[in-house]
């Protein structure tokens, strides 16, 4: 694999293009070779190391363009080892990083010093808000793919016909029957740990053996079969290997050690990343060029040919503007990044940039995040949890899959045990909810199963912890969030 140091000139003047506001210039049109590729992929996080692999295993000189910095797997993992004595301010983020990532921080967790560094800095990377808009960005090799929560799960016919049988919009152009075949292929390479269910609304994929349920939520999901015919509760189908194949050891990849400390990095490639799976394998194929701080401004686009035939870009280094050819072009920068690209990529027959449905830069659609409700159980006190399982649980979607059934998918995840009150308004209006509804607990499991009926009368809620109890040396929580991603 070959890469460029970004401490040096890189284009030395071979087929470069330095823009100005009256014209362009080409220095060296002998040059271009140098820069021409059989692909380019512009990104390397999740889409992007997929392409790069992908193209490269089928033979194709492959230029991935990365807008940030490099990161090499496992020896840039700062704090992926460090004890929390180890992290500045124990592991609290500052006044300062609060100011500088005042953005990155609205989630509640990103900005701690252990990962921290992973995530822009809003100061150097403002953006306006006519509405509030929550968008979590990291500039590096591997991009998001070393923050995402590795929750995965297919989508099902029902999701993919839903369109169609409702009347909106349009259907979609391709099948289920016609994308499992390629869910297969994803799932074995990746490493989905996952248990089969044989649910219509939630196929299952190629799993590794799943996560083990904890003991409250086996009684949470037995007290949901008993109540609700047709309802269940499964362990998150998430992207950490538990039983690596010869593929992902040959890639340096191990099982999941339990450390529950994903977000710093994996030094394990236990996880499924850019750095551990897909940028790894087609850096063994030696036909990927790596090349880190390369704002990609716009596409090239000839309009004698007909054809987008490169990409323009600005050393973040150097802040020089340079061009590079390819008769194959992926525009893998994440969903807002991409579309500015193709916005600024601006020809005779794009003046507006490439768009000619007038759809580009609309209808964005953001998912939910943090709302939901969460509940403590006192039980299995007798017993001790070894490990942090970086995975909670799933229940999977029992409405508005028939006829007869209309709602919303939880995502769940019951940690360990431990005594809360529910507190503050939504807590109020929980616990109103479940008086009127007598869903008081009665037996194990009950409580949660409360507090997940509550939520669909009250919409959003959320019991908080007021009193936590030291059971054995550790901290027992647990909580519970819809999916509003999945509502209709």
């Amino acid at each position: 694999m070959g890469r460029f140091n970004a401490l040096e000139t890189r284009s030395k003047g071979l087929g470069d293009v330095i823009l100005s506001e009256k014209k362009c210039m080409n220095l060296n049109t002998k040059g271009k070779a140098s820069h021409t590729f059989d692909a380019i992929v512009v990104g390397s996080g999740m889409s992007g190391g997929w392409a790069a692999k992908e193209l490269t295993e089928k033979g194709l000189n492959t230029l991935v363009l990365e807008r940030g910095h490099d990161i090499q797997h496992i020896a840039d993992y700062k704090t992926a080892n460090s004890m929390p004595w180890q992290l500045n301010w124990m592991n609290k983020p500052s006044r300062d990083m609060l100011k500088q990532q005042s953005k990155q921080a609205r989630t509640g967790y990103t900005v701690r010093p252990e990962a921290s560094y992973l995530f822009v800095d809003d100061e150097d990377h403002p953006y306006e808000e006519n509405k509030r808009f929550d968008w979590m960005r990291g500039y590096h090799t591997g991009g998001r793919s070393l923050m995402w929560g590795k929750q995965s799960y297919r989508l099902s016919p029902l999701d993919m016909e839903a369109n169609a049988k409702e009347g909106i919009s349009i259907p979609w152009p391709i099948s289920y029957e016609e994308l499992a075949p390629w869910y297969s292929y994803v799932e074995k390479f990746a490493g989905i740990s996952g248990s089969k269910e044989g649910l219509a609304q939630l196929p299952d994929g190629e799993f590794q053996p799943a996560m083990d349920l904890t003991p409250p939520e086996l009684d949470l999901k037995a007290a949901i079969e008993k109540k609700w015919k047709g309802r269940t509760l499964i362990p998150g189908r998430v992207a950490h290997l538990t039983a690596p194949t010869k593929e992902q050891i040959a890639l340096g990849r191990a099982s999941c050690q339990y450390r529950n400390l994903c977000r710093r990095g994996c030094p394990f490639g236990a996880y499924f990343s850019s750095q551990a799976a897909t940028l790894k394998a087609a850096a063994n194929t030696n036909k990927m060029t790596l090349r880190p701080h390369s704002i990609v401004h716009s596409v090239i686009y000839d309009d004698k040919a007909e054809k987008a035939i490169g990409v323009r870009l600005i050393d973040e280094i150097t802040f020089e503007t340079i061009e590079y050819f390819a008769k194959v072009i992926f525009l893998n920068a994440s969903t807002v990044a991409s579309t500015a690209i193709l916005m600024n990529s601006k020809s005779k027959r794009f003046p507006n940039g490439m768009d000619e449905s007038g759809s580009l830069g609309r209808y964005l659609m953001d998912h939910h995040l943090g709302a939901g409700a969460s509940a403590s159980l006192e039980t299995h006190q007798d017993k001790i949890h070894y490990g942090r399982r970086p995975n909670g649980f799933y229940i999977p979607r029992f409405r508005n899959f028939n006829e007869k059934a209309r709602g919303i998918t939880f995502v769940v995840s019951v940690i360990k045990v431990a005594e809360c009150e529910p507190s503050g308004v939504a807590g109020s209006m929980a616990s109103e909810q479940i008086s009127r509804r007598n869903l008081l607990p009665s037996a194990p499991g009950d409580f949660l199963l409360a507090a997940l009926e509550s939520a669909f009368l009250t919409k959003i809620i959320a019991f908080h912890s007021v009193r936590r109890k030291q059971i054995n040396g550790d901290f027992r929580l647990s909580s519970l969030m819809p999916n509003f991603s999945r509502m209709r």
